[in-house]
């Protein structure tokens, strides 16, 4: 398990890598990849399953601790994206498929990746814990509102069927886990290391089939989508660190809820887009999967080296968890 846990440790840290050469490889041979579309969902719910089983009943504690800092990240979470999103679609003119596929981005819930990214910038990793697991829950309710809302000028939204598509795939291979890891422990502690390997390689699985899908209309739109999700990704990161600083959040905190608003679980909309829209609308899920690794590896890496010096040293007595 060791070795488990160093091809684990490898595959996450150069997974942007990874999953960009993969899309490369797609968009030179879509028709290798672009017969998987049904097998997206799986996927996902494979991902999902994995995720369910690295949570454990005590995470939840940060509920009743601090109310006040989840309900602020998970909101802003659930206003910030989705606006961001479709003002962006709006504002660059992208196609009908494209735009309800940048709203479905943004109405996801937290990416799985962000705690790594939070812990890795010394933040506040039991609050992005939370607030990726709150907001994965409500999901099923708030991510079909939300398109049914904002996309539906773009699409035709079946918001009941998305409904039913976040309980299948997201809810209930999260709730699955948890029980496996609740009442069957020592067995899932022994499948624990392997877990960001499975992420990794569904997550590429995902993007190349995605890709392939719909590499023509990349290549006519790949520039525009592009700034598009890096603008999506940036606003974000940057909205959520200004939220958390003017709720008073501590250092920690609001570099827990920068990340957990910037980083989306895009394999979830892509999955969404490919079966309820087309895979076009699955595009921006894809690129946003490569840039917002990118992102927040930067900016964990700056964090973790001493950003924000002049507050970190004024606040990090109340904080308590800056050396985290």
């Amino acid at each position: 398990m060791k070795t488990a846990e160093r091809v684990s440790s490898l595959v996450g840290r150069w997974f942007a890598v990874i999953v960009l050469a993969a899309g490369a490889i797609a968009l030179l041979t879509p028709e290798t990849f672009a017969p998987g579309t049904s097998a997206i969902q799986w996927l996902l719910a494979l991902i999902m399953l994995g995720m369910g089983m690295t949570l454990q009943v005590g995470d939840f504690v940060i509920v009743a601790k601090r109310p006040w800092a989840l309900l602020l990240g998970v909101t802003a979470q659930y206003l910030v994206m989705p606006l961001a999103g479709y003002g962006l679609a709006v504002a660059l003119d992208l196609p009908p498929a494209l735009a309800a596929g940048m709203v479905l981005v943004g109405a996801a819930p937290g990416g799985t990746a962000s705690n790594v990214m939070v812990y890795l910038s010394r933040g506040d990793t039991a609050l992005s814990v939370a607030m990726t697991t709150v907001s994965t829950l409500l999901a099923p309710l708030l991510t079909p509102a939300i398109v049914l809302l904002l996309g539906d000028e773009f699409l035709p939204v079946d918001a009941g069927a998305l409904f039913t598509s976040i309980l299948q795939i997201v809810l209930a291979p999260v709730l699955i886990g948890l029980l496996l890891r609740t009442f069957a422990g020592r067995l899932v502690e022994h499948v624990l290391p392997v877990l960001p390997m499975i992420s990794v390689g569904g997550i590429t699985a995902v993007v190349m089939i995605v890709v392939g899908a719909s590499a023509g209309t990349l290549l006519s739109v790949g520039l525009v989508l592009v700034v598009a999700v890096v603008l999506h990704n940036g606003i974000g990161l940057g909205l959520g660190y200004a939220i958390a600083k003017a709720c008073r959040l501590d250092v920690p905190g609001r570099r827990a809820v920068s990340i957990e608003v910037g980083m989306q679980n895009s394999g979830l909309a892509a999955a969404l887009a490919a079966a309820h829209f087309n895979p076009v609308a699955a595009l921006p899920a894809a690129i946003f999967s490569v840039w917002h690794n990118v992102s927040g590896s930067v900016l964990a890496s700056y964090w973790s080296r001493g950003g924000e010096p002049t507050e970190v040293a004024a606040e990090g007595m109340i904080a308590g968890e800056g050396g985290r």
